[in-house]
């Protein structure tokens, strides 16, 4: 996975990131692919996906490639691959090609999502404020019951998903982080048998 540079000191569960008014997030148009992918390039430690790889995924989910920006100026973005069932399991057992991915593991863009790997992150300055909106992104009703996972390829990448809620998880995949949407996570179980759920029914919005 791909991380961006700088600094994110703040701890918040993922979904509950706040909405900085100061950076819009919105999908990316075509144009904006290369200096997306050059951005990546510069920003984030081993990226090999290119402009072309980029466009052939946007072309099939135009959802899976945001932009960060603030009065015009591009900050940054983020890029998924927005995963089937057939694609969950594949992620979990190393059995998917992350940098090229087959369609057959990617949910149709009609289709509800099974689970979201993020796949790049790149900002600059203020554009890692942008999370927050990212995350009010796929709280779709697409995208809401999908867990994210990511696999961080950097120092500052490792911390963002120390903030916002990720762990490591176990599967064939390496270095493989999930973050679980809330509304998904067990209720924990409390001393004599009570069991004390939180409503989350709000954040899906």
């Amino acid at each position: 996975m791909a991380m961006e540079r700088g600094s994110f000191a703040a701890r918040h569960d993922f979904d509950a990131l706040p909405l900085s008014p100061e950076v819009d997030v919105r999908c990316a148009q075509f144009s904006e692919i290369a200096a997306l992918s050059d951005m990546a390039h510069r920003l984030v430690p081993g990226v090999r996906i290119g402009a072309g790889e980029l466009a052939t995924y946007f072309a099939f989910d135009r959802q899976s490639l945001l932009t960060f920006s603030r009065r015009g100026d591009l900050l940054g973005g983020m890029a998924f691959l927005f995963l089937s069932d057939r694609g969950h399991d594949a992620l979990l057992l190393d059995d998917i090609c992350l940098t090229a991915p087959e369609t057959c593991h990617l949910a149709s863009p009609d289709e509800r999502v099974s689970a979201i790997y993020i796949w790049a992150i790149a900002a600059t300055g203020r554009g890692i404020a942008g999370l927050g909106k990212a995350a009010a992104h796929l709280r779709q009703i697409r995208f809401r019951n999908a867990d994210c996972y990511a696999q961080p390829a950097s120092v500052a990448g490792r911390e963002i998903m120390k903030a916002t809620g990720f762990e490591p998880v176990p599967s064939f995949q390496s270095d493989l982080w999930c973050y679980e949407r809330p509304w998904n996570r067990q209720p924990m179980r409390m001393p004599g048998g009570i069991i004390q759920a939180r409503s989350f029914t709000d954040a899906r919005h």
